[in-house]
């Protein structure tokens, strides 16, 4: 059995870490059997992130090593028939999703003191005292740090807020009305597509970023698409 070690469901997602909720998400689409383990525990990680998985005594961190890993030893229902443009295509967007909106999303939840206020018991409100009044103000040091370095944190809020748009108007502009990001059938691209848009979307943190998505009527109709198919 496969073992899903990740924070605790928040904010009406299965995850409100879009990493946690993309493997999951994988895990449903690909109809591989598996367990959730909702402890939050950081310090047990490999890489001390969330998520990693426990499949049969190999433990695998990060979520693209992890669908990797899951390709090779389960098969690849999703993406064994894409072409080599569509896998091009799919990293891309992966990239997108995950090294450029994901930081500008950061940055509303965690150094906005407005998304930090809903942030902040979503992710430790679990944690055993005294943790759980130490370890927030480290968390979120650290991301303020990791922002910087990034680049993100860099600007301006009105220009990480513009940065965001773009590319959430990129992803509904390619989307278009196809059923999925790829067209009639789902691929590993719409577990990462639907985990950072769901948690964007539906998050009860309102920012710039969310409005401009909350305007564009296909990214919510895609989410909804994807948690009818996958988490009824």
């Amino acid at each position: 059995m496969i073992k899903l070690h990740q924070f605790a469901p928040a904010f009406g997602l299965p995850n409100a870490s879009p990493f946690c909720m993309k493997v999951e998400t994988y895990l449903r689409m690909a109809g591989l059997p598996h367990q959730l383990v909702n402890s939050g525990d950081v310090f047990k990680a490999p890489k001390k992130k969330l998520p990693y998985i426990d499949d049969g005594g190999t433990r695998v961190a990060d979520s693209s090593f992890i669908i990797d890993h899951l390709k090779a030893r389960h098969g690849d229902p999703l993406d064994g028939g894409l072409s080599e443009p569509e896998r091009a295509v799919a990293t891309a967007f992966q990239r997108l999703f995950e090294e450029n909106l994901y930081w500008a999303v950061v940055y509303t939840r965690w150094i906005d003191d407005a998304g930090w206020a809903q942030t902040r018991p979503a992710f430790f409100a679990a944690m055993p005292a005294p943790l759980r009044w130490v370890v927030p103000a480290l968390a979120r040091r650290g991301l303020r740090a990791e922002l910087r370095g990034h680049g993100m944190g860099r600007h301006a809020a009105a220009e990480i807020h513009a940065i965001a748009c773009r590319d959430l108007t990129a992803v509904a502009d390619f989307l278009a009305d196809k059923p999925y990001m790829l067209g009639e059938a789902p691929s590993s691209l719409d577990a990462t597509a639907y985990a950072f848009l769901a948690n964007l979307l539906w998050a009860p943190i309102a920012s710039p970023i969310q409005q401009h998505a909350l305007r564009r009527p296909t990214l919510e109709a895609y989410c909804q698409r994807m948690k009818a198919r996958y988490y009824p």
